[in-house]
């Protein structure tokens, strides 16, 4: 068996059905949503998101990067195309990193960095087959040609020979990634290349393809509830994934959950605050039409705890405006039941009931989606159903975020 071994920073490590109430509240008099024309704009040049991963800090340790490391990235797509590029990240870094070869395949199937025969792309950065990304920038690759899959795997690779650091990534993949130590292998098809594994996405930060009929892509923004916290391992059956098996080919979705993240304050591998991180991470997405915005609950039960709801209200109103302002339309989410996990009180519950109502009433949001309702338990409205709760009456499991993902009306965002 081949050893389990983790990049520092890293966490060691199908499809349920599951009838669901569909909700989605339009409240009267709302903000009107982005007109048409803004909308399609944003596609004119043809580009549309179809995986994302929001960098949430540097790995720790990494103070010389990863000399001379190729790093197999397993990225799962949701729009498919016939041309694809990708997004790099030195978000984190204190230093440049050197990107001597990035190359794009796809997989010859889950969990495995073995690459479909005849689909490695080498790619190019402004016609260069290298580069070097500044401290706290991030870098798009030209486009390549390839068929990339609707709802399938994509292999990522970066080759980068000499020190620097500290190395960007998002810490909670959810899924395996795969590396070697041993050289430039990001053009290699076979996966006894790459014998090392990881459990996060070091330096790629998102996926974008050109396809007939696309449309463009949903952003959801959110915390480790969004990031598919103690989902099955390797499955993809985070709440946007699920979303995304239920929307046309027409649209992709795209995941900028943190885990731990807040909207108010920064946290260390959690990420910087959400209205710090909304241009990278919603706003500058390729042809985002729609986002989605799940946060607040960390500011309620993190230490130190924020207990007045108009703090938290005026952070979603910026969201909301700031995203209007780019033509988005804009859809809150309630924050979701936690009754039972180790910081809840009954007085930091009134502070979720008092967002909640904001969000289903405020003329701020183009509507909502009404989260709370859909997995709270009616015999005990504060806490999860059992059913739905992962164990630890925080996060949802499998089947919670599956009815999370069949409470989106899909007309909303089309």
């Amino acid at each position: 068996m081949r050893p389990n071994r983790v990049l520092p920073g890293g966490y060691s490590g199908k499809r349920l059905l599951v009838a669901a109430v569909l909700l989605l509240g339009v409240v009267p008099g709302a903000a009107a949503a982005a007109s048409a024309d803004q909308v399609e704009s944003v596609t004119t040049s043809g580009w549309v998101g179809t995986w994302a991963a929001a960098p949430a800090a540097g790995v720790a340790g990494t103070d010389n990067g990863y000399p001379n490391y190729s790093i197999r990235n397993i990225v799962h797509t949701s729009a498919g195309g016939h041309e694809v590029r990708v997004r790099l990240s030195n978000a984190f870094g204190r230093t440049p990193v050197l990107f001597g070869r990035v190359t794009v395949a796809v997989a010859a199937g889950p969990d495995t960095p073995q690459a479909v025969p005849g689909t490695m792309r080498t790619l190019t950065f402004g016609g260069d087959g290298e580069i070097t990304v500044p401290p706290g920038a991030d870098v798009v690759s030209d486009g390549a040609a390839l068929n990339v899959p609707r709802d399938g795997d994509l292999l990522v690779t970066t080759y980068t020979p000499t020190p620097s650091g500290p190395v960007t990534h998002h810490p909670l993949a959810m899924q395996n990634s795969y590396f070697t130590r041993d050289g430039d292998k990001a053009a290699d098809e076979s996966a006894a290349a790459f014998p090392e594994r990881t459990a996060v996405w070091h330096y790629v930060s998102g996926v974008d393809v050109r396809g007939h009929g696309l449309r463009g892509s949903v952003v959801a923004i959110g915390d480790s509830i969004t990031d598919g916290a103690n989902s099955t391992w390797g499955a993809n059956l985070r709440w946007p994934d699920q979303l995304a098996d239920r929307i046309s080919r027409h649209l992709g979705v795209l995941n900028a959950g943190i885990s731990g993240n807040r909207l108010l304050l920064d946290g260390g591998n959690y990420g910087v605050n959400a209205l710090a991180r909304l241009d990278r991470d919603v706003l500058s997405q390729s042809g985002v039409r729609t986002a989605i915005v799940f946060e607040g609950i960390n500011d309620i039960q993190q230490t130190p705890h924020q207990a007045e709801p108009g703090k938290i209200i005026s952070a979603l109103k910026q969201i909301a405006n700031r995203a209007h302002d780019r033509g988005l339309r804009v859809l809150g989410a309630t924050i979701t039941p936690w009754k039972g996990w180790r910081s809840y009180t009954p007085e930091l519950e009134e502070t979720r009931q008092a967002v909640n109502r904001f969000i289903r009433t405020s003329r701020l949001f183009d509507g909502y989606l009404d989260f709370d309702a859909v997995i709270r338990d009616p015999a005990d409205p504060q806490r999860m159903k059992p059913e739905y709760d992962s164990g630890d009456h925080l996060h949802p499991g499998d089947k919670g975020f599956t009815a999370m993902a069949d409470a989106v009306s899909l007309p909303r965002l089309r």
